[in-house]
């Protein structure tokens, strides 16, 4: 975001839950610099949502988007990292 990145992989994921009127959305970035994409990945994510968000605004407008947080990275300065 603020430096450019040789990006080598970025995937897009959504998990629904019908019976809980959820959808799950997780990114996958991955670069061979030794720096982390956990910006990268929460943005990618969080405008899945907010598109996802503005395609079902008419039908509700009271949808909320919640709990954006990293989950998992490897490598990078700050070593390993995995949210429990």
């Amino acid at each position: 975001m603020c430096h450019p990145l040789a990006i080598r992989k970025c995937s897009i994921d959504f998990e629904t839950d019908p019976g809980k009127l959820e959808i799950r959305v997780i990114s996958h970035v991955k670069v061979e610099e030794k720096t982390g994409v956990e910006m990268e990945a929460l943005t990618a994510a969080s405008v899945a949502l907010l598109t996802v968000y503005d395609m079902c605004k008419a039908i509700d407008k009271r949808m909320e988007i919640t709990a954006v947080h990293l989950v998992e990275k490897t490598g990078g300065k700050s070593g390993d990292f995995c949210y429990d």
